[in-house]
């Protein structure tokens, strides 16, 4: 067995249970080994129902004195058991699962664990796990890994399988190769590469599950930018092929605007016009705070290269957000009276729609093309490429930019993003970018009024979004989780629904969102969101980067505390986008006062940059057990604001190698030059390697 032997080849994996595992993304060995937990479980000493405290994950200890209960309610069948002790008694509650009531024989002791709720003095465990006395007592003060999974794939099948796995790795004398050098694990005490994997995923406690994500965060980011660092084009400047004749073009434009451009947008254009006009091509990053005002100043962009007679480019990650763009893009060829050749493509087209798309791609060659990632694949061929623009930039990794890219000879790149990210830490992520922010935001925007509060105030709240809802207003609810979960605390999607229809007048149209959805789906309830056929939208964070919702008032968001402050900033985002005020409530479902602390720094300001600024202060590393909120940038367990640090030292060590060797032909460096291949997907034409 190797990391290349498929996943059927472990024994108790037949044919039906490969499909599931495949479903996870995970089709070999070496796809098991390197796809880690998404969270862990911690089992603590259980305690009596008249001890336990409401507010945390708790083990309860249940004497099942009268049978489990199976009601059939509209929505779904929930399964009730009733216990006591002393003079509490608690409310054990399961959704959809009516099996349970023949697990819980009367007469006898079970272990269960879960979220304590107090519900105006009612005791209640919503959907926890059940353990024998004796399975508990092999899992007490362990803490035990949680990895996504796909209906029909439990945690436990996941465990066992990864199990044999990582024993056939010790047997074998370890699967995955080192490929570090020793001189560089040994200066950064970075633990050995094996041993970092197998505690990722069964640390033998919390002390050795540190040492272990901190290497691996580091081979993350290190990997990362020694890899930016070493494509061929990096450090090199590139022959401008389309230089622009920019004078006097956006001026007649930018008086017909009903509003005036911000100082920060006008300076950023200067900057971008100054670049197209320049001997080498443009290579830049627009950072912008949401609401910045960062899509006209692509347009113009844009116009500026089909005035020059070629082909431009934008690429948004979600087909709703590429349509969203197009329609924005006729509205200002409307209003500054332009014909301008738009192309839409997106994968979810019709084979006739996208043929259509082609040819005009083909046809005209001062054409302004709107997408998704259906632009660089194989069928979408241009005609003059010259500017490439990726909207909302840490949803795509850097190949995919450079992918995107190669669709023309050489481009001009332009890179946009709303991640309010530190400018220290800007310039090691793209580093081979030049770096720009828009950091005014129109004055037309009503600042968003924020608050924080407790669960308690959940029925203010509701009354609140009722009474936005029926002025003609909209409202997006957000929680941590899809559905519920035996391991993962927090509000879910699903359930959350279904207790809004309940407590909101029934004209009021409520629909969930959630990145399992189909595409299809997930872009059906956005524009009827967009529509204002659905008044009130609980999602989880899959609408962080999504439809422009003038219309929407309200950001309602479920334990909060969950979440980093960059992201919160993000959802928040969401909303503040029209002409009306706009709101953001924050449910903070934890007594921690650091907590609390947190969610302050976003109750005072909506400046996005000062919150990044101070989520970096008080982010410390080593916090697992939240949502990790700095977007898709390749990282599996990194985060840029809590291992900012980490980022920091992976910079310096990946500029100290390539300094003594930058093509990594040192023996030293054998093992970090293959690893290095294999990171760019077997494609060392890439690299000056």
């Amino acid at each position: 067995m190797d990391i290349t032997t498929p996943i059927k080849g472990v024994k108790g994996v037949g044919a039906k249970t490969e499909q599931l595992f495949q479903k996870t993304g995970v089709y070999t060995v070496g796809d098991i080994l390197l796809r880690f937990p998404r969270e862990y479980a911690k089992y603590p000493a259980p305690a009596e129902i008249s001890e336990a405290a409401a507010g945390s994950k708790q083990a309860v200890i249940l004497r099942v004195e009268s049978p489990a209960v199976v009601k059939n309610t509209r929505a779904m069948q929930i399964t009730i058991c009733m216990g006591t002790h002393a003079d509490r008694q608690m409310e054990f509650i399961w959704f959809r699962m009516p099996y349970v009531r023949n697990t819980l024989v009367k007469g006898q002791t079970f272990i269960l664990y879960g979220s304590v709720l107090n519900k105006n003095g009612r005791f209640t465990m919503e959907q926890p796990a059940i353990f024998t006395q004796q399975q508990y007592e092999a899992l007490a003060g362990s803490l035990q890994p949680v990895y996504g999974l796909t209906a029909g794939l439990s945690n436990n099948l996941y465990k066992k399988t990864l199990h044999q796995v990582l024993d056939q790795n010790l047997n074998q004398k370890l699967l995955l190769k080192e490929f570090l050098p020793a001189e560089t694990r040994k200066r950064l005490e970075l633990t050995e590469y094996n041993y970092a994997v197998s505690q990722i995923h069964f640390p033998d406690d919390f002390d050795c599950l540190t040492k272990a994500r901190r290497r691996l965060v580091f081979d993350e980011f290190f990997l990362f930018i020694l890899s930016m660092q070493m494509q061929k084009e990096k450090g090199q400047k590139i022959e401008n092929l389309y230089p622009i004749q920019s004078e006097n073009l956006l001026e007649p434009l930018l008086a017909k605007l009903p509003y005036e451009l911000t100082g920060a947008q006008l300076r950023v254009l200067s900057e971008i016009k100054n670049d197209l006009n320049g001997p080498y091509i443009m290579q830049r990053l627009i950072q912008g705070d949401v609401g910045s005002g960062k899509t006209i100043v692509a347009f113009l962009a844009m116009y500026l290269i089909s005035k020059s007679g070629c082909q431009s480019a934008i690429m948004a990650p979600t087909e709703v957000l590429a349509a969203q763009h197009y329609e924005t893009f006729s509205g200002y060829c409307e209003l500054f009276g332009i014909k301008a050749h738009l192309v839409l493509l997106t994968g979810s087209m019709t084979a006739k729609q996208k043929r259509r798309a082609y040819e005009r791609m083909q046809l005209f060659s001062d054409a302004m093309i709107i997408g998704t990632h259906a632009l660089f694949q194989e069928k979408a061929v241009y005609d003059s490429l010259a500017l490439v623009v990726t909207d909302e930039q840490h949803r795509f990794g850097v190949r995919q930019r450079e992918t995107f890219s190669l669709k023309g000879q050489s481009p001009h790149i332009l890179v946009m993003s709303a991640t309010p990210i530190p400018r220290t830490l800007a310039i090691i992520l793209y580093g081979d970018l030049d770096i720009s922010v828009i950091d005014e935001v129109p004055a037309k925007r009503l600042p968003i009024k924020n608050c924080v509060v407790g669960a308690g105030w959940r029925p203010n709240a509701y009354e609140f979004i009722r009474r936005e809802t029926q002025a003609g207003r909209q409202a997006y609810v957000i929680c941590p989780l899809v559905e519920a979960s035996e391991h993962a605390e927090g509000e879910n999607v699903i359930d959350y629904s279904e207790t809004l229809k309940k407590a909101l007048p029934a004209e009021i149209e409520v629909a969930f969102l959630h990145g399992r959805m189909r595409s299809d789906m997930k872009n059906k309830i956005m524009e009827d969101f967009a529509a204002n056929k659905i008044q009130v939208l609980v999602s989880t964070t899959v609408v962080e980067v999504g439809v422009n919702v003038p219309n929407a008032t309200v950001m309602m968001i479920e334990d909060a505390q969950r979440f980093g402050l960059a992201q919160l900033h993000q959802l928040r985002g969401r909303v503040g986008r029209g002409d009306a005020q706009s709101y953001c409530i924050m449910i903070n479902t934890s007594d921690s006062k650091e907590s609390g602390r947190r969610l302050d720094v976003l109750n005072k300001t909506n400046d996005g940059f000062k919150i990044a600024s101070e989520d970096l202060k008080l982010r410390g590393p080593g916090d697992f057990f939240g949502i990790r909120q700095s977007g898709d940038m390749e990282f599996q367990l990194a985060d840029i604001y809590q291992d900012a640090v980490l980022l920091q030292e992976a910079s310096k060590e990946a500029a100290r190698i390539l300094a003594l060797d930058n093509r990594l032909e040192l023996p030293a460096h054998a093992g970090l030059r293959e690893r290095l291949r294999q990171y760019f997907d077997r494609q060392p034409e890439r690299l000056n390697l």
